[in-house]
């Protein structure tokens, strides 16, 4: 179902998605014909979640534990309905009054859940806290086109955001970003409230508050203490709230397992309600377990390994050898038969079929198949430069299902390249993402991504350009960055995914990661809930839930 796309040219009024979904979201399986006010209007729907990262301060929040929170807790300008589009919410009109500029008018008399007005301050000083270097934020680089942005300096007040009036303010861009209209529904780009400031005019943010932030969406926190770190997060009804996310439930409770067989075994029993990712363990038998009650749908999921440019051995000619070598040693048909019993799709490309603009026709592409002799040859060519010795590691979160498909890919290596390769479990992704981080990983991890907005720049700037928050393999390419830059700036939409598909190609030569596959949203949910929905992102729609009481 391709949608209505906003090019930032001409004069326009943002209303419906832009570069969407190239395929309608198929049926869930779930009674979703029956009315929505069936449900107790104060039933609390549990499901499944992992610790955050971070305190929930939305610019710092870049993974899915931390990101399911911030999503029900804030508004942005713009929200995503199932299918990709997008849908007003906080916005009442953005239009592109240029290539480079944009006028956001907000509807007036929207609160925060402690009172407070939100108007264009709220989503300038939150902007700017975010994209200012000084306070180390992991989603910065999505404000990198607005003018007066730095990455290489402290900027308190970027010169291209401008408030008209109270609920009115321009955005304007250094040069044209062809999709920045539409990444305006990532949690990035929510406001945020003068409380969350110990001192607004230096826009100075108070510690506490991304223990206890303060938003404007469906869902608040349940008060104090509402985050039991380690053990879920409970969230209730924001009574305010005026937007068109509106809950047909009273709240939300997340438990963060440690195992997805143990969230489960819940879900199987009832005490679960909505599970979102289902173990492998139970590939083979969960429609049958759930007796209806579950989805294997495409999703914006892209799997993969990455083998940090740090390590030894895998730098310059030597490195670029050994990561041929690997990604052709690993049997991606294999292991998604095998182990994922089709809830996967081996990939072709860095991004998600799901999108408009996909292709599985890139040069290159070669690299991802399977190809035992070639695999052996690149690596012997590597070990004449210099001879590899230790063992291969594959460092994943083990309270994500992970550790199946990470032994059967080290054995898949292991076989064809004759090394050692192994698994090396954290605990959690909180711990895994640490790591990352610090940049003291001693070998490849697990990674992946699950889209902020349906567009294919976004599986490939924040993961690839240098110094990009999810870039934690530290890629650096001049020539990659050229062409997606030629891309984001284009304002014909084929041309654009041209440059796109010419910068994939530059990352099938480096492989700053090993595409694995594509991943469908594979979840379930209890005989006691109604009206269950999954998104293009995988996510769930909680506000359209119910249950009864």
């Amino acid at each position: 179902m391709k949608r209505n796309k906003i090019a930032l040219s001409g004069v326009a009024v943002l209303a419906v998605g832009a570069f969407a979904l190239a395929g309608c979201s198929s049926d869930t399986g779930s009674d979703n014909s029956g009315d929505a006010g069936t449900g107790s209007s104060t039933a609390i729907i549990s499901t499944n979640g992992s610790e955050p990262q971070n305190p929930l301060i939305p610019t710092n929040t870049t993974e899915t534990g931390g990101g399911k929170i911030v999503t029900s807790i804030f508004d942005g300008l713009i929200v995503y309905n199932a299918d990709g589009s997008t849908e007003n919410a906080v916005a009442e009109s953005i239009t592109t009054d240029s290539p480079t500029q944009l006028t956001v008018k907000l509807r007036e008399g929207l609160t925060f859940t402690d009172g407070e007005e939100v108007t264009a301050d709220n989503f300038i000083n939150a902007w700017n806290y975010g994209a200012n270097l000084d306070n180390a934020q992991s989603a910065a680089y999505f404000f990198e086109d607005i003018e007066g942005y730095s990455a290489d300096e402290a900027v308190t007040h970027m010169s291209g955001l401008e408030q008209v009036d109270d609920y009115t303010f321009t955005i304007t861009l250094s040069q044209p970003a062809s999709d920045f209209a539409q990444r305006l529904g990532y949690t990035a780009f929510v406001p945020l409230p003068d409380a969350a400031f110990s001192d607004i005019d230096n826009l100075v943010l108070d510690d506490s508050f991304g223990e206890n932030p303060i938003g404007n969406g469906p869902y608040m926190l349940d008060g104090d203490g509402a985050w039991q770190h380690d053990t879920g997060i409970d969230l209730v009804t924001n009574p305010d709230y005026d937007g068109p996310r509106t809950p047909q439930n009273g709240g939300l409770h997340i438990t963060f397992y440690a195992s997805q067989d143990s969230a489960y075994a819940d879900l199987q029993s009832d005490q679960l309600d909505v599970l979102d990712a289902i173990p492998d363990s139970a590939f083979e038998t969960y429609e049958t377990d759930l007796e209806g009650r579950s989805v294997n749908q495409p999703a914006a999921i892209f799997q993969s390994i990455t083998i940090p440019q740090y390590l030894e051995h895998f730098q310059g000619e030597e490195g670029q050898l050994r990561r041929q070598a690997i990604s052709m040693a690993i049997n991606r048909e294999q292991i998604t038969d095998v182990i994922f019993q089709g809830t996967r799709t081996p990939a072709t490309d860095f991004t998600s079929p799901t999108l408009d603009g996909y292709t599985d026709q890139l040069t290159g592409s070669e690299v991802l198949d399977y190809n035992e002799s070639q695999a052996q040859d690149l690596w012997a060519q590597a070990d004449a430069i210099s001879p590899y010795d230790g063992t291969f590691y594959i460092a994943y979160n083990a309270d994500g299902g992970h550790q199946a498909w990470v032994d059967a890919t080290a054995n898949s290596i292991s076989n064809v390249l004759g090394i050692d390769a192994e698994g090396k479990p954290y605990a959690d992704f909180a711990s895994l993402l640490a790591d990352e981080d610090a940049r003291s990983m001693d070998g490849a991890f697990r990674s992946g991504w699950q889209a902020d907005y349906p567009g294919l720049y976004n599986f490939l700037a924040p993961l690839y350009t240098y110094g990009a928050g999810s870039n934690y393999g530290d890629y650096n390419s001049s020539e990659f960055e050229d062409l997606l830059n030629q891309g984001i700036t284009a304002t014909d939409e084929d041309t654009a995914n041209d440059y796109y598909h010419q910068a994939e190609e530059v990352l099938l030569k480096d492989l700053p990661v090993l595409p694995l596959w594509y991943s469908n949203v594979t979840a379930g949910w209890s005989s006691l809930v109604d009206n269950v929905e999954f998104g293009w992102d995988s996510v769930p729609l909680y506000y359209e839930i119910t249950k009864s009481e």
